[in-house]
């Protein structure tokens, strides 16, 4: 303190711990005039003694009023330096900017202010402590008192001014403090931060474009903040640096690429739309640097297409056809496994925009790079049969077309249609809501006939006869119902006249067997009448159930549809198609007489003509009536039936065994038999360990004397097993 006596006078030291501003002042101009003076004369020694003074005894010192004064006299002292003092910032500014976290608020007001005059002074020789000082007043502009807020703007507007005229600014030390602040959520810092980014990018001579990746993603989070000035500044600086991203021959899309598919994913909705449209242009100007993000960027577009906002969805839209358009090669660094898998993530997807065009992705790698597709399939192709389950139609129909184009292979299409009998297998409500539209569509899609052989290989040997049943009904209502398997009809109708017809027919019949109902209806259209009339004959009491009734009826109004239109026509002949007359007599003689089709039957074999029986053709029968040979054929006819039935089972016509197709129908349906009856007895088994006491009491009422197996049933027991009763 004595040195500075010795050069601050005692009065002036007094003054500049003052309580009032004006003797501060005044002081501060004292110690401006002393420093002037010795600046002139040269001696920077007794200055330094000047500067040390005003720092340790005053800017450092427990009394705030102490401090204030040590920093106007700082301010002083340098303006009295002027050109000079550059050599003394060494010793001035590190006070100051420790006086900016004082508590304070005035002696922080007196900091900013005492900066503000030095860096005036100085200006360019003021850089070399920018960390410091945007650090500092990164923090004031969050201050709690306003005036404080007041003076650091003031302060920062002067900063901006300098660092844009100094060459001397170094942009590669500035990034970090930046990027360490962007996620600050105070809004003033982020006012603060905003308007440094955009100050520092319209000086031409620093790069802050090739610095975005580092504060690119806290641009994006200020755009959710809930004040509007701020989304707006952000929103401002963010559409000039994608402006100069177009215009900019160098740009690092990838690390970019990286912070917009995580900010595509945002709650707000204005981020995302902001994000998309980033990928948007990124896509369209990126070229093969964005290759090894495709997948990313994929699996940030795909939700935004059924984005609750039109102007995502419109945008998300566009970027993913612009994305699907580029044939990017896997030597490239296409990842075709990247992409199958945000694909098929996306399949699960609750939005059916989203699953359509993740499935148009699938699909589209399956025709450019089909051999590498297929390397993955094991990964995708559960989820693609999961997808048949989908209840969206479209979506159902476009994943076929997937399957389809996959199953070129034979096999691919082996495995296609077991996967799809085990879908249908493990859920039969899949084979009742989608079974036709699934089965029809990959008629379409492949062949109709290799589907169907395919199907009846399969359901031959199917272990699970009630589900095997349930599927060759579904199957033969297809194949007599739907429009695209008509060819498929017509190869079947000549069953009897060529090799090509006689093995389909062959084919389908091994399976068939599981129903008789659709052996019954696969022989009417092969037109194979006699060995329909066969197998009708041979079924017996077991057969006849709800489910085959409930089947008949369907047939029975099928008959009456334009698909059989040719076997109506058919009836006209009756004595040259007698067979066909039997068979359709013996399905009348087994429905119940007051259901509606036995009216329908009975009604339409009424209409058979008798004119048409000749003597000749009936020379075996008693009556040429043949509505009427069926009642008024007298017992000796039996000679006739038994004729018949061995021309069914002693010939083979076209090479097709009828006699061993009999019985494999035969074997077949006794299994059935035995099947149901091992279920009945499961059943009732199960039943009888849950009530015993109950069925104690019903064995007390029944006779003893009657053994079971020989005892008929009763009329519960009749309906349980399946039996109709009418």
């Amino acid at each position: 303190m004595s040195d500075g006596v010795s050069v601050i006078p005692t009065f002036v030291l007094r003054n500049l711990a003052d309580k009032l501003y004006e003797k501060r002042k005044n002081a501060a101009l004292e110690v401006e005039g002393i420093v002037k003076q010795l600046a002139v004369a040269g001696d920077h020694d007794k200055i330094s003694t000047v500067i040390k003074v005003l720092t340790t005894e005053f800017t450092y010192s427990p009394q705030a009023n102490h401090r204030k004064g040590g920093l106007i006299g700082l301010a002083a002292a340098t303006v009295g330096l002027t050109t000079e003092a550059a050599q003394h910032l060494e010793q001035i500014v590190p006070p100051v900017l420790n006086s900016f976290s004082d508590q304070d608020s005035r002696v922080r007001y007196y900091a900013c202010e005492a900066l503000y005059n030095i860096a005036k002074v100085v200006r360019g020789d003021f850089i070399v402590f920018f960390n410091q000082i945007f650090d500092a007043l990164c923090k004031l502009s969050a201050d709690s008192d306003a005036n404080v807020q007041s003076a650091a703007h003031l302060l920062d507007r002067l900063v901006k001014d300098i660092v844009t005229e100094s060459d001397q600014f170094s942009i590669e030390e500035f990034i970090p403090l930046l990027r360490e602040r962007m996620n600050v959520l105070n809004p003033y810092v982020r006012q603060f931060l905003v308007g440094w980014i955009t100050v520092l990018d319209s000086v031409p001579d620093i790069d802050m474009l090739g610095f975005l990746p580092d504060f690119l993603d806290g641009l994006f989070n200020m755009l959710s903040d809930s004040s509007h000035e701020i989304r707006q500044q952000a929103d401002s600086a963010l559409s000039e640096f994608l402006q100069e991203i177009k215009n900019s021959p160098s740009v690092d899309y990838g690390r970019m690429a990286e912070i917009l598919v995580q900010r595509a994913a945002s709650p707000d909705e204005f981020t995302r739309l902001t994000a998309v449209t980033w990928i948007n242009e990124f896509v369209k100007l990126g070229g093969d640097q964005l290759i090894p993000y495709y997948a990313d960027i994929l699996g940030a577009i795909l939700p935004c297409i059924s984005d609750k906002e039109e102007k995502i969805r419109v945008v998300a839209r566009e970027t993913n056809d612009e994305l699907r358009a580029i044939r990017a090669d896997p030597a490239e660094g296409f990842d075709i496994g990247a992409i199958l898998s945000i694909a098929r993530r996306q399949l699960s997807s609750e939005w059916e925009a989203t699953r359509i065009e993740a499935l148009h992705w699938i699909a589209t790698l399956l025709a450019r790079h089909r051999s590498e597709v297929l390397s993955f399939l094991d990964d995708i192709f559960d989820t693609l049969l999961r997808v048949l389950s989908d209840p969206s139609d479209e979506v159902v129909l476009l994943v076929l077309e997937v399957h389809a184009c996959i199953a070129r292979d034979a096999p691919h299409f082996r495995h296609l249609v077991v996967f799809l009998v085990h879908n249908f297998r493990v859920d039969h409500s899949l084979l009742e809501k989608r079974g036709a539209l699934i089965i029809r569509r990959l008629c379409v899609l492949l062949d109709a006939e290799l589907v169907y052989r395919e199907l009846s290989t399969i359901l031959e040997g199917e272990a699970d006869l009630d589900f095997a049943s349930m599927m060759v009904q579904a199957l033969n209502l297809i194949l007599l119902t739907s429009s695209e398997l008509s060819d498929l009809r017509d190869l079947l109708k000549q069953s009897l006249l060529n090799a090509a017809g006689k093995d389909l027919f062959v084919s389908l019949y091994s399976s068939w067997c599981h129903s008789p109902m659709a052996t019954i209806s696969l022989c009417l259209v092969a037109q194979a009448y006699q060995h329909a009339s066969s197998v009708i004959q041979s079924m017996g009491e077991e057969d006849i159930n709800v489910k085959f009734l409930v089947q008949l009826d369907k047939l029975i109004r099928l008959l009456e549809t334009p698909i059989f239109a040719y076997l109506r026509l058919q009836l006209l002949e009756p004595g040259r198609y007698i067979w066909l007359l039997k068979a359709l007599y013996g399905l009348l003689m087994l429905l119940p007489q007051q259901s509606s089709a036995f009216k329908i039957l009975r009604t339409r074999l009424r209409t058979v003509p008798s004119y048409s029986f000749g003597g000749d053709q009936f020379k075996r029968t008693s009556s040429g009536n043949p509505y009427q040979s069926l009642h008024q054929i007298p017992s000796g006819s039996q000679i006739m039936e038994d004729v018949d039935r061995k021309q069914d089972t002693g010939n083979a016509h076209n090479g097709i065994n009828f006699a061993s197709r009999l019985q494999q129908f035969e074997h077949m349906q006794r299994q059935h038999r035995m099947h149901s009856k091992s279920e009945m007895q499961s059943r009732n088994s199960t039943s009888s360990s849950l009530s015993q006491e109950g069925q104690r009491s019903e064995e007390n009422r029944r006779p003893s004397s009657v053994p079971e197996m020989n005892r008929p049933p009763s009329r519960s027991s009749w309906r349980g097993s399946g039996q109709s009763q009418y």
